[in-house]
């Protein structure tokens, strides 16, 4: 009775049940896995509520790439991180998801192929799962920093594929792009005439300075790019549902993807036109919560890899920027042993590597985004727990 496309075991997973029995039972959680900003004890400008409160927003205006407003202040967002966007190269979409979900429409047919890294954010196979659309992916290899494996991606690489998934910096792996990997992608990209779609969510959330990091796609025009980004992450407000794509690339293909996008966007109108006209405060504003984000980032980062290199048991892979950690644990256990333990013995939880689709074990992902205490407190727990299993 039901589409193929939606054959997932909806079942909760071992850790999800664990978890949903401990806050049945009241048991103290220290959750270092905390991604919502709104829940992370930030404060917000109460002038980010001002935009919303407009007359504006009363009258409906059904513009398929979304009010000119609101492009012109994504283009103002790029201007001041010193890149070059027109705004008619910018759509407007409810997030992030939703923009994968125009783009797989866009440039694929049913059973064609997007490659995606791994490790990385763990919906790329639900999203492509529901265009028709096979999720391929390849390998980020570790070597001291993290760099894309381009012997296996152009090992990957069919004749049904149609565009190179990019996430940058990664999620969880926080890793950034450098100079010379934008070349060799750009000419894989030319040669087997496939899109370039980069992820650049985590943009602003830099850890230190870099001259061989690609910051942001938005400028190539070698061959035609899409880059994603939006409210989430950028303002720290996912409730917001806005997000947005920039369109780059050779002027008729851009011109040629933009008109599509258009129709795309046309047949669902899904962006709220309160956001659209808030839009340009909302982004305005996110200077003084970024700059609190960013220092707790760095505080549990800096705190992170100074209590590592005092234990010597767990190693901290490397990351330049986002929001997360990623932990090498002695493979005495498995990771899914090691969080369901310490989510039992100590209350903590943590997220298995295997979520991301990591190649091996034994790996813990933890979100630096965790209130310093939490953070300091758990870390503390999982060392203790590492020292009593060895």
């Amino acid at each position: 009775m039901f589409s193929t496309r939606l054959h997932w075991d909806a079942s909760p997973n071992k850790l999800s049940a664990l978890l949903a029995e401990k806050c049945r039972s009241g048991a103290r959680i220290l959750d270092l896995t905390e991604s919502n900003p709104t829940a992370a004890g930030f404060e917000y400008p109460p002038a980010m509520l001002a935009p919303l409160s407009g007359a504006s927003s009363l009258l409906y205006e059904p513009l398929p790439a979304g009010l000119p407003s609101g492009r012109e202040a994504v283009a103002q967002y790029y201007a001041a991180r010193n890149e070059a966007v027109a705004a008619e190269r910018v759509m407007l979409t409810t997030s992030t998801s939703e923009s994968y979900g125009y783009l797989f429409k866009l440039l694929c047919d049913p059973g064609d192929e997007v490659l995606v890294p791994r490790p990385s954010y763990p919906l790329f196979d639900f999203l492509a799962a529901l265009e028709s659309v096979r999720v391929v992916q390849y390998p980020l290899a570790c070597h001291g920093e993290w760099s894309i494996d381009f012997a296996a991606l152009e090992a990957s690489l069919t004749q049904r594929s149609r565009a190179i998934v990019l996430v940058n910096p990664n999620n969880p792996t926080g890793s950034f792009l450098k100079k010379s990997e934008l070349e060799r992608l750009v000419a894989v990209s030319r040669d087997h005439a496939l899109a370039i779609i980069s992820d650049e969510v985590f943009a602003d959330y830099a850890f230190e300075a870099d001259e061989r990091r690609v910051a942001s796609l938005v400028e190539i025009d070698a061959v035609l790019t899409f880059c994603l980004s939006g409210l989430s992450k950028v303002s720290a407000l996912p409730q917001m549902k806005l997000g947005w794509l920039v369109v780059g690339g050779p002027e008729v293909q851009r011109r040629q993807a933009l008109e599509r996008l258009e129709w795309i966007a046309d047949t669902y109108l899904s962006v709220g036109t309160p956001v659209q006209h808030a839009l340009p405060g909302l982004l305005a504003a996110r200077v003084p919560v970024q700059q609190q984000m960013k220092r707790r980032l760095r505080d549990n980062l800096a705190h992170l890899r100074e209590r590592l290199a005092a234990d010597g048991t767990v190693r901290l892979l490397p990351v330049e920027g986002g929001w997360y950690a990623t932990l090498q644990v002695p493979r005495v256990k498995s990771e899914e042993e090691w969080t369901l333990d310490l989510l039992e013995t100590c209350g903590v939880l943590t997220q298995p590597g295997f979520f991301y689709d990591f190649e091996s074990e034994a790996f813990l992902v933890l979100s630096l985004l965790t209130r310093e205490t939490d953070f300091r407190e758990g870390l503390d727990l999982i060392l203790e727990r590492v020292a009593a299993t060895l």
